[in-house]
């Protein structure tokens, strides 16, 4: 399975150890933000250490100035011209598509920079500014490819709202909230089970109309090794017999058995 984007939600996305443990991990994130958090302009980033004097240790820490600091990101979206906010329909909804305004800028994170000998990378900072309300609404940001479209970027901002769905029918179809043990093995488990069984149940539903698309119809079911064999089956390495003996058995001088006779029940 190729894997995904991660997703999550502001709870997450604030703690930048998680951010930096998922590029360690050499994969692609959205994650919510808070409007407080300190960035760069576009273009802009922490100073380089200060020249070596000659005298005392040489410092490699990048440097702010009171002349040049971040900003916040609501600050920072707040500044930005008309003309950079786009209105971007994302999905169907329930009566009508849903749509909102937004805007995306690369920038670099500021927290706590100073204590690093480099700047961070550049990031996609994005941010939703409905229509008609005073200030932004939600803050994201993305490790996503430079290259990627403002559509691009919200409908995969968005798509938290699967994973909201699939948590509640995880827990009301399926019973992943009926686990009443205490080993985390048996959560383990249980949870397994539960998200193959949904895991099953979702592809099947995405073969039957109008819930199937052209992609999912032209799907190939991938090849199974030559070794491959199902959990249970015989060994097929094994010799069999090759005919069922269904005679009564035999005795040692080889002349059938007499069947029993019927025994009374009383």
């Amino acid at each position: 399975m190729a894997p995904g984007v991660v997703l999550a939600d502001a709870g997450y996305g604030v703690d930048g150890a998680f951010r930096a443990g998922i590029s360690a991990l050499g994969l692609d994130y959205v994650v919510g933000v808070q409007p407080t958090l300190s960035v760069w302009r576009p273009g802009e980033g922490p100073l380089p250490p200060r020249p070596w004097r000659g005298k005392g240790r040489p410092t490699s820490l990048m440097r702010r100035s009171p002349e040049h600091r971040p900003i916040s990101a609501k600050a920072l979206a707040q500044e930005l011209p008309s003309d950079a906010w786009q209105t971007i329909v994302w999905r169907e909804g329930t009566n009508v598509d849903l749509r909102s305004r937004f805007a995306a800028m690369r920038i670099r994170p500021a927290s706590r920079d100073y204590n690093l000998t480099e700047p961070r990378a550049e990031e996609w900072l994005l941010v939703e500014w409905p229509e008609g309300d005073t200030e932004p609404l939600k803050y994201w940001l993305s490790t996503l490819p430079a290259d990627t479209s403002l559509e691009h970027l919200v409908s995969t901002a968005k798509l938290r709202w699967r994973i909201e769905r699939d948590y509640r029918e995880l827990k009301q179809e399926l019973g992943l909230g009926h686990y009443e043990g205490r080993g985390w093995r048996g959560f383990h488990h249980h949870a397994s089970l539960c998200i193959a069984a949904y895991g099953f149940l979702i592809s099947q539903r995405e073969t039957i109309p109008p819930s199937a698309s052209a992609a999912a119809q032209s799907r190939q079911k991938p090849a199974l090794p030559e070794d491959y064999r199902p959990r249970g089956a015989a060994d097929q390495t094994r010799t069999t017999r090759g005919k069922l003996d269904r005679d009564h058995p035999t005795t040692i001088d080889g002349r059938p058995q007499p069947k029993s006779a019927p025994m009374s029940v009383l």
